[in-house]
């Protein structure tokens, strides 16, 4: 039995030796595992990042155009509108106007147009008759 005692692993005077080596080995490449995770972790986060700013460059200029265009469709909507306004404003006052006049009401503009026009009037007819007033004509 002595034969079957040299064999058993038990026994081993180097067994301890070979488990403290095994288990350093272990713990090594436990450390390696570790070390090589956290390197490839940091190189993959720093590709994310690289990739995201290729991605916001590359989006921030279509958003830009998109913006620019948007802004130049409402500048021609607003000057349509304010055209349209500006003739639909034009029509309303020229429909009043017309409205009033066929009532015998006369806008400011056109009694102050007549009131021109009669001075100027009084003034030619002063004129032609050589300087004299109306009130002076009652007289003779």
């Amino acid at each position: 039995m002595s034969d079957h005692d040299d064999q058993n692993p038990e026994n081993d005077p180097q067994l301890p030796a070979k488990i403290k080596d095994s288990a350093r080995q272990i713990w090594l490449a436990g450390l390696g595992a570790y070390t090589k995770a956290e390197e490839d972790a940091g190189k993959f986060f720093d590709r994310l990042v690289q990739e995201g700013e290729q991605l916001e460059s590359k989006t921030r200029g279509v958003v830009e155009k998109q913006i620019r265009t948007v802004e130049d469709r409402v500048g021609e909507v607003r000057e349509r509108a304010t055209g349209t306004w500006d003739k639909l404003e034009h029509m309303f006052d020229q429909r009043v106007s017309g409205a009033l006049r066929r009532l015998g009401i006369y806008r400011n503009e056109d009694i102050e147009a007549l009131e021109r026009r009669i001075e100027s009037l009084e003034s030619e007819l002063t004129r032609l008759r050589g300087g004299r007033s109306a009130a002076g004509d009652d007289e003779e």
